[in-house]
């Protein structure tokens, strides 16, 4: 084992975080350097290193792009067409305002999984004040739940760009993603949601009124845009479980095939646009012209997120070619540090360091992919894996992390309140993502 080789690893993965913590240099352009010093360290030709990065990155975007790129427009229609406030609404009146924390949580865990976290958190904030005027209770007793929701599914649940670009990088089918994130986001939901807002409302008080004016005259069915949202991931699901239950047989049949052809992430995400272009748009009254015009908005944002992440496709890429990735992974007990807490601390120091959950994602996915080289862990397993690797790069929000300041802001809180509301609430999310994590990974083992 080169052990000169794995400390310049080492030192190349500290300039990393120092290039973008301190000297305030993009993620992206930071690791494509750290992707090419990886190479000359590792003594690779300039041919055999630019190859590796192409790679790396052009193998992690052919998915990741595509997947980020349909969410992303699919999310801006639902927004920008009133579907996210008509589910919303509608959450909150067959729950009852009696349970409207509990209805709060539900919206943001449904919504964010279609829609960006900043984006849905402003959308739907008027109807937490709302809440708050009608039921003369703390505004922390409904904007908590709803930041809780809406965190959890952005971290947990594809197609929200961090677990996808996760996923890709470690070569773990989304439907698994989809299944370990719900089984993980749902009792974290339900520790972090309502009854920690309710001791939060013992020591915060605010004093916050936000109004956001809607264009739209007429609401869409809450029941059609529910569907339009969870068939796309029930598709994924199914096609997913039938793959791993029968192998290759099941392509035997018909209906088997078309399984196999619509539940692909791919077509999953182009079923749900036609349809929220179609029944959202053109059945409403929106112009072509508008949905094209609100599709090429919603492309913006993801623009930086997939490129980040083919960036970190091509850190993985040189990692495993230099073979530093493996000598890593010789040097690690798996037995004794099992992969799960290995992504769990790294992501963590990373998203402690410089603030930006993707980044921390995508840095400890970079890093886990070369050390699971030769292992025999399981598709299951994996998307374990990817859910721990979230959760880490959600603990402890603060300063450095621009969600910290947009809570702060649009609640009207201080500082010190942030910390003790929504940072408390992250790391929350982060150790009982950890712990889930944890007891799924070993339900596994004795399992199966």
């Amino acid at each position: 084992m080169n052990v000169q080789l794995i400390f310049s690893a080492i030192g190349v993965i500290v300039l990393l975080v120092v290039s973008i913590l301190k000297f305030k240099i993009h993620p992206f352009i930071s690791l494509l350097i750290a992707s090419i010093l990886i190479g000359v360290l590792s003594g690779l030709t300039p041919e055999e290193i630019l190859e590796s990065v192409t790679n790396g990155m052009g193998g992690t975007l052919g998915f990741v792009a595509t997947i980020v790129g349909l969410g992303s427009i699919f999310g801006g229609i639902l927004e920008s067409s009133g579907g996210v406030s008509s589910l919303a609404s509608w959450l909150v009146k067959k729950i009852g305002f009696k349970n409207a924390p509990w209805a709060m949580l539900l919206s943001g865990f449904l919504i964010a999984i279609p829609v960006f976290f900043d984006v849905a958190f402003i959308i739907l904030l008027p109807m937490a004040m709302a809440l708050r005027d009608q039921t003369k209770k703390q505004l922390v007793l409904y904007a908590m739940p709803l930041l809780a929701g809406l965190a959890i599914a952005h971290t947990f649940i594809p197609p929200t760009p961090g677990p996808v670009a996760v996923a890709d990088i470690l070569g773990v089918e989304l439907g698994w993603v989809i299944l370990i994130g719900i089984f993980v986001g749902l009792p974290t939901a339900f520790i972090c949601g309502p009854p920690l807002a309710k001791r939060f409302t013992k020591h915060i008080s605010i004093d916050r009124n936000y109004k956001r004016v809607s264009s739209i005259s007429q609401l869409p069915n809450p029941i059609a845009v529910l569907i339009m949202i969870v068939l796309p991931i029930s598709l994924v699901v199914i096609r997913t479980v039938m793959q791993e239950q029968d192998g290759q047989e099941y392509l035997a049949t018909r209906f088997s095939y078309l399984i196999n052809i619509i539940g692909h992430p791919f077509s999953a995400l182009l079923l749900a646009n036609l349809s929220v272009w179609y029944f959202l748009g053109i059945r409403r009254g929106i112009s072509v012209d508008q949905l094209f015009t609100i599709s090429s908005k919603s492309l913006v944002p993801a623009g930086g997120i997939i490129l980040l992440t083919g960036a970190g496709g091509a850190f993985k890429q040189s990692l495993i070619d230099s073979g530093i990735g493996v000598m890593i992974a010789e040097s690690i007990n798996l037995a004794m540090f099992p992969p799960f807490l290995i992504g769990f601390v790294v992501s963590a120091v990373v998203r402690l360091l410089q603030g930006s959950a993707t980044v921390a994602m995508v840095t400890g996915a970079g890093i886990m992919a070369p050390i699971l080289l030769g292992t025999d862990i399981s598709q299951m397993q994996k998307a374990v894996l990817v859910i721990s690797i979230a959760s880490g790069a959600s603990v402890f929000s603060h300063v450095n992390d621009s969600g910290f300041w947009l809570v702060k802001e649009y609640l009207g809180l201080t500082e010190k309140q942030t910390f003790q509301t929504w940072t408390v609430m992250t790391t929350l999310i982060a150790l009982s993502g950890l712990f889930f994590s944890t007891l799924i990974w070993y339900v596994m083992l004795f399992v199966f």
